[in-house]
């Protein structure tokens, strides 16, 4: 049984998913995010702590306060991420540097700052997107930024191995969350005509996966794709 969970982005989406299944069964967990959530969470035990993950001096106080109040971490699910859409003769240095360093170099912030404390048997579970492995117009930051981060899994993965410290890739597809809302009807069709399940996923769905790869206990340095079969049509993920 894992003893503290830290999920980052965990106050919408996906990461709240997370954080909503794991508080419910009973588990402890922290949640990292710039701000506090504007909803209660469902369930006692969840604790909130205010940082933005591509500051590591607050990343590592964070982790700090986390193993105090858990009585230790465990698992760590990197979920904080935004998105910034545009074609690259569109897209400023400024929204590629915001998404490269939250999406990516947040998550080599709270790894760098976990690794040191993590035990065997411990996870990471780094959450990833499709557009990290099959290109869509428009979105050169944000797939960058996930292919990177398949990029940085797959190294901890053999690195922390001698250790006992697994390390996986949650791939969602298209999922309803605040991230995707903002699409246009046109957009939408286009996507779920795409894919074989023949609709978007849910951020509950996702989550199910996240929680059963945080416990696999002989997978590592593994790409799971919960995307309705979308990667399946371009060859999977490897």
């Amino acid at each position: 049984m894992h003893r503290g969970w830290l999920v980052t982005g965990g106050t919408r989406g996906i990461g709240r998913a997370v954080v909503d299944q794991v508080a419910k069964g009973g588990g402890s967990v922290a949640v990292l995010a710039r701000a506090p959530s504007t909803e209660p969470y469902g369930a006692d035990g969840v604790l909130e702590l205010t940082a933005d993950v591509t500051d590591g001096a607050a990343v590592a106080d964070a982790l700090a306060r986390a193993r105090e109040h858990l009585g230790g971490v465990d698992v760590v699910v990197n979920c904080a991420g935004v998105h910034r859409g545009g074609r690259i003769a569109d897209l400023d240095r400024r929204r590629w540097d915001e998404v490269l360093t939250t999406n990516l170099t947040g998550a080599y912030e709270v790894c760098h700052a976990a690794v040191p404390h993590l035990a065997e048997g411990a996870a990471i579970v780094n959450v990833g997107a499709v557009v990290g492995f099959r290109g869509f117009p428009g979105d050169s930051a944000y797939a960058s930024a996930k292919a990177g981060l398949a990029g940085l899994t797959r190294s901890l993965a053999v690195e922390l191995a001698p250790a006992g410290v697994r390390v996986n890739l949650v791939v969602p597809g298209f999922v309803d969350t605040a991230m995707t809302a903002g699409l246009s009807a046109g957009a939408r069709r286009r996507i779920v005509a795409a894919i074989p399940a023949g609709r978007t996923g849910t951020a509950e769905e996702i989550a199910d996966v996240v929680v059963a790869v945080a416990g696999a206990t002989y997978m590592t340095g593994a790409v799971v794709p919960v995307d309705g079969g979308l990667l399946a049509t371009f060859g999977g993920a490897g």
